[in-house]
């Protein structure tokens, strides 16, 4: 067992201590007999999503829909050692490689090499980064980690720490690689930047502590090739207008060389500046690239999904398009040259971040082969495009839509609508949608509605200013809650069916409000007029080890309210109808798409009725059928079967409160298994086979229930 490593001395809190433990590794320095390249092929899962395509797919069907009922725990791992505290929203996927499971945990993003086999801990590697981490935007365990190897014997985990820095740690020992960045860490805020107010074109470095930028996804390594993105904190009420810009870099997988990088937000002089009006390009922020890219490795090309700029319902200070917001974007693997992008939202004020790693997938057209690329969506559109070209394969088609009321605010006057496939999910919010159980039900639903919010009858409603009375806010869909989130889809090689989770009635209420004077430069925040303003921190934030109390963000506004005192004006408008969600089932859908044709093969509802609706009173002595439920959940794709599982606890089938890992037929969407696990998945599945046996890891937590990996296989390995 080695002792602490420190990797680097320098100012207080800005020298992080590592610690490595080597529990059964081989010895540092030690040979290891080649592999070669891992593949699914060979029963590894070695990348987030299995492969540079995004596709979640492994081609064994040792575990089929005829013994998925017969999956036992083969091992589990709890992570509540990894950090100062236990994590309770465990992400991470795992990934395996030749007998080796590797993976984050816990609330100081450890990194872990379990035996594949019996999840006996290999080792482990811990960095303390202080203050730094301390008040990241994107704390606790993360999504996992990458693989690299020549193929040769040099393996290598890659991952970015809380407090953004890209390390590289020998997989066989988890010791740093002496030979990447300085002493195995690049620090990726060196090079992070913001604009210099009433100075167009200049840019200053953020501060390396306390500057606002991480990243939560696992990069993106194909080749020699590492791909990093960037992210800031969760939520829609950022308080710098001027915030820290978006960043896509690729570094040297052997050196951590930087080999180019994407502004996502243009400098001046860059394609794109010129669709933010008056210069606003340089002083906005955000825009960042947090849901993993995807690479298609014969062409060259990554593909880029970039998120919001600041902030994410009200543009008052960026007139304009604002690319690269809300785009997909291809870019040259090599040099990061742009190549072509589309945006599928024009001044994005709707949290309509590009959410899921696009799908590239090998597709047939009225006869003709075409080398697609396929994006889920919020908007629960799958916008597919000719990934070498950028030609959408179906038409996408600009539409007139809504105009903001908004002070300030200048909304583009149309958006783009794919005319195939079909949305797999709700779009907005019409009288149809709402609850139906009863007729009653459905008067008081139409009732609150009418008196406290703006229905939007077609997506792209424009937020509201929130007044005491009404309209208190607009009702969305698909933005910060709804169609495919972070988990993103899968699909099959094979058949070209895609498999698209999406959260159906994810209601989010877009009211905007003046913030306190002094808080913030923004002139709207997201609020509800008439109750004292708050800061709805994402889920998460604040939770990793060493984090404050009282976040910065908190005490800011207690000094702002302090100085200016809120006082609540009547109560807050109702957001349910007796304790039930407005919108009408189902809460959460597994659809499948048939990406030859754009056509929708099958729908289902996804999950268990939840409790709260099975044992609401006005609902008592009806007959309800299955629901879903409502959530944001990652699938893995094996040769016949779907595996997903319920983000919810629930009760019954004679089993203690828990939720159920689901198996669907590909062909039909029929559940065909189901199998208890003690919490709901709080990250995507993954499965690879070793030594004969198929295995699926997820990660469960919520509740009191802190974070788990669970291995599960069916008995006596058949």
């Amino acid at each position: 067992m080695s002792g602490n490593k420190l990797l680097k001395r320098g100012l207080l809190c800005t020298a992080p201590v590592a610690l490595l433990i080597s529990v059964m590794a081989a010895p540092a320095g030690a040979q290891t007999a080649p592999y070669g390249q891992p593949s699914t092929a060979k029963g590894d899962w070695p990348m987030y999503f299995a492969d540079p395509s995004g596709s979640r797919y492994l081609p064994f069907d040792q575990i089929n829909g005829s013994n998925f009922n017969k999956l036992e725990v083969a091992w589990q791992f709890k992570t509540d050692q990894m950090g100062a505290h236990p994590e309770y929203k465990l992400e991470g996927t795992p990934i395996e490689v030749n007998g080796t499971v590797y993976t984050t945990a816990g609330s100081r993003r450890d990194v872990v090499a379990l035996d594949a086999k019996t999840g006996e801990l290999k080792w482990v590697y811990s960095m303390n980064e202080g203050l730094r981490a301390a008040i990241a935007p994107r704390q606790l365990s993360g999504r996992g980690v990458s693989y690299w190897t020549d193929g040769k014997g040099d393996d290598r985990i890659v991952y970015v720490t809380t407090g953004y820095r890209l390390v590289e740690l020998n997989a066989h020992t988890g010791q740093p690689v002496e030979g990447f960045g300085e002493k195995g860490v690049v620090d990726l805020k060196v090079g992070a930047y913001h604009g210099v107010i009433g100075q167009p074109g200049k840019y200053e470095q953020i501060d390396l502590v306390t500057g606002e930028i991480g990243l939560h996804s696992t990069p993106t390594v194909v080749d020699n090739v590492i791909l990093v993105g960037s992210s800031f904190k969760e939520g829609s009420q950022p308080l710098e207008q001027n915030n820290t810009k978006g960043l896509t870099r690729a570094f040297d997988a052997k050196t951590g060389k930087m080999l180019w990088v994407f502004h996502n937000i243009p400098q001046k002089g860059e394609p794109g500046y010129e669709s933010w009006e008056k210069n606003s390009a340089d002083f906005n922020g955000n825009t960042g690239t947090w849901a993993s890219m995807t690479v298609d490795r014969e062409a060259g090309l990554v593909y880029v999904p970039v998120e919001d700029p600041t902030d994410d319902a009200y543009g008052g200070a960026r007139p304009g398009n604002d690319l690269y917001g809300d785009s997909i974007v291809c870019l040259d693997i090599n040099t990061g040259k742009l190549k072509w992008y589309f945006q599928v939202t024009h001044h994005p004020i709707w949290d309509y971040d590009m959410s899921s790693p696009p799908l590239l997938a090998d597709i047939n057209v009225d006869g003709k082969a075409i080398k697609a690329v396929a994006v889920p969506s919020k908007q629960a559109f799958l916008y597919m495009f000719d990934r070498l070209t950028g030609k959408p394969i179906w038409p996408i088609v600009e539409k007139p839509v809504a105009q903001s009321d908004v002070p300030g605010e200048k909304t583009a006057k149309t958006q783009p609508f794919p005319t195939k496939p079909a949305a797999y999910s709700r779009q907005a919010i019409n009288t149809e949608d709402l609850i139906d159980f009863t007729p009653e039900l459905r008067a008081k639903a139409v009732d609150i509605i009418k008196k406290n919010y703006r229905m939007q009858p077609q997506m792209f409603g424009p937020a509201t200013v929130s007044k005491v009375g009404g309209p208190y806010a607009s009702l969305d869909i698909g933005g910060l809650a709804g169609g495919t989130n972070w988990p993103g889809a899968g699909f099959n090689p094979e058949t070209h069916v895609a498999f698209l989770p999406a959260l159906n009635a994810g209601i989010s209420l877009f009211g905007l409000v003046a913030p306190p004077e002094g808080l913030t430069d923004l002139k709207y925040l997201e609020g509800i007029g008439g109750q004292p303003f708050r800061i709805g921190a994402g889920p998460g934030f604040g939770s990793g080890s060493d984090a404050p109390k009282v976040s910065v963000d908190d005490q800011r506004l207690a000094a702002a309210l302090a100085a200016h005192p809120q006082a609540a004006v009547g109560t807050p408008p109702p957001r349910s109808v007796d304790g039930l969600p407005f919108v009408k089932p189902p809460y959460g859908t597994l659809t499948a798409i048939d990406m030859d044709k754009g056509e929708i093969s099958w729908q289902v509802a996804h999950g268990d009725t939840p409790d709260e609706i099975k044992n609401n009173p006005a609902l008592k002595g009806l007959t309800i059928p299955k629901t879903g439920q409502p959530g944001n959940v990652g699938e893995a794709v094996l040769k016949s079967i779907v595996v997903m599982g319920d983000p919810e606890f629930s009760t019954g089938h004679g089993k203690p409160r828990g939720a159920y890992l689901r198996a669907y037929d590909q062909k039909t969407g029929n559940e065909v298994g189901a199998v208890w696990m003690p919490a709901p998945q709080s990250g995507s599945p993954m499965s690879y086979s070793y030594d004969g046996k198929q295995y699926i890891i997820v990660s469960v937590s919520g509740g009191n229930i802190s974070g788990t990996y669970l291995a599960f296989a069916l008995p006596g390995g058949t």
